[in-house]
């Protein structure tokens, strides 16, 4: 090879070939828009076909690959139905190399007035790679399916019973998605309803509308979704083990309308190395303008963690990360958030055995209720029985809340909800660094609770350091029964660095954590066991855990103060 563009191209088809091979007699479909010909075969580079609107047509196979032209442009989408790869030989949507000069290795879709700019329904072991998707409004063509409440950049459907399995969406990038068209102004109530009611544009969707449909075996890496009307990553089903098995890495979402990502009826979920930022956008009159960066409903067995989420906005929710309703075994750790308007922790009813540990928060939960709209206040600490606007509130049960490091700037009320629905909760090992004061304010999920809590059920709250004595609310429903006052002198507050929050003050954090036990009466702890062997930088944890998220090195002992 005479240069490294040419390696390059050598290394793209070989990995094309590999996946083709895998199957005998499995074809590669080209597809370019400008020297394609729809009445070719395309199973030749030099003999493409031109559109999308004709590879639809294809009736493809176990190991066949739909290949577009990198650097081009097309319009449409592409749609298919019951595709049915294996998991040795899937079928591939991805783009083929330019056959010279490097230029851009993606082929982009624009998919304006489509329903998706790829849209797969009721199909198995299919693998998306390698495109750029776009779909900015444009009206809903007349060959769209009737559904018209949505435009998503990938759509993943299953809406017949059965089990579809086997997906993949890798280095793909989806921006720009939008329903309406520019210049459409929301109503200022639709923010205030639960996920909107109107018609929306979407990122990346996977969804299951049937009852008797499960689709499992999603993962998703190394993907971009920015500026999108509403949310940049979803996956919901109406069942709460509808979706199983999901696995998200390495994905960057921006500018997103409401949330940056959301699931619903997944049982089974791993999301790390997220980097959500300014969800809840508002910069578009026709964005939603609300949403966390992350959050779960009806979800059960759940890890968020090695992930930032920063810079939420919004007049309700958006936190960093919330736990909504219905959800069991979710655990939020080795996260960093800050700036999120909505705040830090949120749980809310009928969740069972959810944890935040391990996590920094920054300057989080700055909203105040009243000003520019809101309607719910800021938190960094919020237990809800929410359950449902008609369903009497219950729990959140046996909730785990340790070894955070929490920082709120002085400019900033620190507050804090407690429902006294809530049951079985662990307060321990945290780092609450409040430079400002703090105050306990009421539930307001959609409304208010009836008074503040007057105690928590079997309540753990110990061993937590304070930077004053008003770093804890003097009105709380539970009181730390060992408070350690004292500040911790982290190299920078206020920083957007994980090393930031090295505490300098080692004879305070030092080894002065607990071993963390189960809550009385709760069979279960965590899933993923209470003691983890690791601190959010990596760092070991011997012997008894040091407070907040971070785990001094042996080389600061407490002589040193």
């Amino acid at each position: 090879m005479s240069n490294g563009v040419s390696l390059n191209r050598f290394c793209w088809l070989m990995a094309i070939w590999f996946c083709a091979a895998s199957r005998a007699g499995a074809a590669n479909y080209y597809i370019h828009p400008v020297l394609g010909d729809d009445g070719n075969a395309g199973t030749s580079e030099s003999a493409p076909l031109r559109t999308l609107a004709r590879a639809n047509k294809l009736n493809l196979h176990a190991g066949d690959a739909v290949l577009l032209a990198a650097g081009q442009q097309f319009g449409g989408q592409l749609a298919f139905e019951r595709l049915t790869g294996t998991e040795a030989a899937p079928i591939v949507f991805s783009s083929y190399p330019p056959a010279v000069g490097g230029g851009d290795q993606r082929a982009s879709i624009d998919a304006k007035g489509c329903q998706a700019g790829v849209c797969l329904k009721n199909c198995a072991h299919v693998a998306i790679r390698n495109l750029l998707i776009t779909a900015n409004a444009g009206g809903m063509k007349s060959d769209q399916p009737v559904r018209k409440d949505m435009r998503c950049g990938i759509l993943i459907e299953a809406d017949q019973p059965g089990k579809y399995e086997g997906f993949s969406v890798t280095n793909v990038a989806v921006r720009d998605v939008f329903f309406e068209e520019p210049g459409f102004v929301r109503a200022p109530r639709e923010v205030r309803s639960a996920n909107g009611t109107q018609q929306y544009g979407w990122g990346i969707r996977f969804l299951v509308t049937s009852a008797d449909a499960v689709m499992r075996d999603v993962f998703i890496a190394d993907c971009r979704i920015e500026n999108i009307e509403h949310t940049g990553l979803k996956l919901t089903a109406d069942s709460s083990n509808g979706l199983q098995r999901v696995e998200v890495q390495r994905v960057q979402i921006a500018d997103t309308g409401g949330p940056g990502a959301q699931l619903s009826g997944v049982a089974g979920g791993h999301f790390s190395q997220l980097d959500v930022n300014r969800s809840g956008s508002a910069d578009d009159t026709r964005k939603w303008g609300r949403g966390s960066g992350l959050w779960t409903w009806g979800s059960s067995d759940v890890v968020i963690e090695k992930s930032r989420f920063q810079n939420s906005s919004g007049p309700g929710d958006s936190a960093g990360v919330h736990i909504d309703y219905n959800c069991r075994n979710v655990i939020v750790q080795y996260n960093f958030s800050a700036h999120n308007a909505g705040g830090f922790c949120e749980i809310l009813g009928n969740n069972h055995n959810c944890a935040y540990r391990y996590n920094i928060s920054v300057n989080d939960g700055y909203r105040v209720k009243g000003q520019n709209g809101a309607f719910q206040e800021g938190k960094i600490f919020w237990l809800s029985g929410y359950v449902g606007d008609k369903s009497p509130r219950r729990g959140p049960f046996n909730t785990y809340f340790y070894n955070n490091t929490i920082y709120v700037g002085a400019d900033i009320v620190a507050k804090v909800a407690l429902a006294d629905t809530a049951a079985g909760v662990l307060i321990a090992n945290n780092i609450f660094c409040i430079e400002g004061r703090s105050q306990t304010v009421m539930g307001d999920q959609n409304r208010d609770d009836k008074g503040p809590a007057k105690g928590l059920r079997n309540a753990v709250f110990e061993n937590n350091l304070y930077q004053s004595i008003a770093s804890w609310p003097a009105n709380a429903p539970v009181k730390d029964r060992s408070p350690i006052i004292g500040n911790p002198e982290f190299v920078n507050a206020g920083g957007m660095k994980l090393e930031d929050y090295i505490p300098q003050n080692a004879r305070l954090v030092q080894n002065r954590g607990i071993t963390i036990p189960r809550l009385r009466g709760d069979e279960v702890g965590l899933t993923v066991g209470l003691n983890p062997e690791r601190d959010i930088l990596g760092n070991k944890i011997l012997g008894l855990p040091d407070l907040g998220a971070i785990e001094l090195s042996e080389n600061i002992n407490a002589s040193d103060k």
